[in-house]
């Protein structure tokens, strides 16, 4: 099975067990000035494991598209990936354990409703106690019964495992001690695939003179899906009491089901990576089954993957926030073509790949004809700029193979290297720097890229500030001022917020002159200054549409969407379909500025907005 058909068939596994389908979230999380990126399944779906009512309901189920950039140096290995869907379950104070593991074991195990795996090659983890709460007997004793129901004994410690918070515990913070007051947690419960002792891939493993067990890491076992257990929320004392409502939140990695659906530890070797794989093959004249080659074509196909759908998603390249990790991502794939070659004029040669992922994941995510050209040019216009100065970069370090963290960071100003990159290239010649050195130069830098903040990857724990929000709303007015002086082709592509200005990409074939740029300030303030109501309803996606609600981004929408109107309901300036967070008065905001605007090329601007 590819994983087309494994999602499809989760999605009706569900389906019919009363869950709403719900469409993925942009890999941008809308309105979150906190993180970069949706890194995981649960983080669109907060709000509602939080006790905010889901308008389709308590029971749900989705495929969300994730990209975690924390997971960029361990690309090269079988089965990390920085791009990934997860597939995901949800009961909002519905169903519980039982049903979750049991709905789980089965979809797993049969054939005609799932996906047909060897009861045998299961293997389970669950929380094994501490911080105040027992061990999760009840999970053990579930496992047990139905693994008994198709003839397995499932003892603990040989199919079933017990380990501690840091393995068997789940909270957007980490373990009970590191969560806040008012944050809610809980055990969760693990299913992992046995390739087999005779699959042994690494021995990276402390546990390599020891028994196997799921956790070692050695590469025989393979987590699949993930089940948490909301069940906990944290004291201002520090204690953990149950909650009232308890929830679920399921996690499987959709290609890694795949994986072992076909008995396959290599994930790279899936329906979704593979024609990437051979491709490069073809460019590179190297084959994948020499070893020696595989670090490098895997970095290559998951970069440029998740370089495809981040700009998508409304990313290009920059030397800020999403923008930088997308820049990275394809320098860091120039590399290793670089390497894996030795010739500069087969970079440009990568940028057709992107082709590839779109022709794989359409119509779930891409439109071919809109979107390949655009995302084709913007890989191919960064990797031949990144050539130049990769060519000049590897002179002026071959030139000294006693290169200091100086020097190396000197890289990065004179001709562009990220320090990650430099790293990388330094690495593959054998060439070690002071990395104290490298580091000291780096820091007086990090504030220009900003990724290195941590703030930014703690995947949403602060709340979003009421300057965040404000700017939230006024994406709303500048949308529909750009439409009102511009034209209805205008169309948003992508925002991001800090609490220090707004950034907002659309659609646009030339720059707009200082008249136009002055019209759309002024008509955003003289809205400001009317007090205009900001509501928000929710009603039938069609319904919607047909009045007239702006719905950009090039996602799909639930059925029931929450639509935000600014002004008179009959005549609003501004109506969108949009998961907020909104101010209810245009009173609450302050007089704005275009500060900026810029070219992002393929007929995309941007322009940049503070409070003043």
């Amino acid at each position: 099975m590819t994983i087309n058909e494994i999602r499809q068939k989760y999605l009706l596994f569900m389906e019919k067990r009363g869950h709403s389908i719900i469409p993925s979230s942009s890999l941008v999380p809308e309105g979150d000035a906190t993180t970069l990126f949706t890194s995981a399944g649960m983080q669109p779906m907060m709000p509602y494991l939080l006790g905010q009512k889901h308008p389709l309901g308590t029971r749900l189920v989705d495929s969300q598209k994730c990209f975690r950039s924390g997971d960029i140096d361990e690309i090269g290995d079988n089965r990390h990936t920085t791009f990934f869907e997860m597939l995901g379950n949800w009961s909002l104070g519905d169903y519980f354990k039982d049903k979750q593991l049991e709905w789980f074991f089965t979809f797993l195990t049969k054939k005609d409703e799932g996906l047909g795996l060897d009861p045998k090659k299961l293997f389970i983890t669950v929380f094994g106690g501490g911080s105040g709460v027992g061990k999760d007997i009840e999970s053990i004793a579930i496992w047990q019964d139905l693994f008994k129901k198709v003839g397995l004994t499932a003892k603990e410690g040989e199919r079933i495992f017990a380990y501690q918070s840091n393995k068997n515990w789940w909270s957007r913070a980490g373990v009970p001690e590191n969560m806040p007051p008012g944050e809610p947690g809980g055990p969760d419960s693990e299913v992992f695939f046995d390739f087999g002792e005779n699959r042994l891939l690494h021995e990276k493993s402390p546990f390599k003179n020891e028994k196997c067990h799921p956790n070692c890491e050695c590469g025989r076992f393979l987590e699949i899906g993930n089940s948490v257990f909301m069940q906990y929320i944290k004291n201002e004392d520090g204690s953990l009491v149950e909650l009232p409502r308890k929830n679920i939140d399921f996690g499987g990695g959709l290609t890694r089901l795949e994986a072992v659906t076909n008995s396959e530890p290599d994930m790279f070797k899936i329906s979704s990576l593979y024609p990437l794989i051979q491709e490069i093959e073809k460019i590179s004249g190297k084959s994948y089954s020499d070893v020696i080659n595989q670090p490098s074509m895997r970095v290559i196909a998951d970069h440029l993957t998740a370089a495809t759908f981040l700009i998508k998603d409304g990313v290009f390249p920059t030397n800020k926030a999403q923008g930088y990790v997308l820049r990275r991502l394809l320098r860091r794939a120039a590399v290793k073509m670089y390497f894996l070659t030795g010739n500069l004029e087969i970079l440009e040669k990568m940028a057709p790949i992107s082709s590839l992922v779109c022709q794989f994941y359409s119509p779930i995510y891409f439109e071919i004809k809109k979107d390949i050209p655009v995302i084709f040019e913007t890989i191919r216009v960064e990797i031949k700029k990144f050539g130049f100065s990769l060519d000049k970069g590897i002179k002026e370090l071959q030139k000294n193979p006693h290169i200091d963290g100086k020097t190396a960071f000197d890289l990065y100003q004179n001709y562009g290297f990220p320090i990650e990159i430099t790293t990388e290239i330094l690495s593959q010649m054998d060439i070690k720097i002071d990395t104290n050195q490298f580091e000291t130069e780096f820091e007086k830098h990090k504030e220009l890229s900003r990724t290195a903040s941590v703030g930014m990857f703690k995947g949403g724990l602060e709340d979003n500030s009421k300057t965040v929000t404000a700017y939230h709303t006024v994406t709303h007015l500048l949308h529909s001022a750009l439409r009102q002086i511009l034209g209805n082709h205008i169309g948003q592509k992508g925002s991001n917020l800090t609490a220090q200005r707004l950034r907002f990409d659309f659609s646009h074939p030339e720059k707009l002159t200082d008249g136009e740029l002055l019209q759309v300030e002024e008509l955003i303030n003289k809205t400001i200054a009317e007090k205009q109501a900001v509501t928000r309803e929710e009603m039938p996606k069609e319904k919607a549409i047909k009045e007239g609600a702006m719905a950009f981004f090039g996602q799909k929408y639930p059925d029931i969407v929450s639509v935000y109107t600014i002004g008179n309901k009959n005549n609003p300036f501004s109506k969108e379909i949009c998961g907020g967070p909104h101010v209810t008065n245009t009173e609450e905001l302050a007089k704005i500025k275009i500060v900026k605007q810029e070219s992002l090329g393929a007929g995309t601007r941007r322009l940049y907005l503070q409070f003043v």
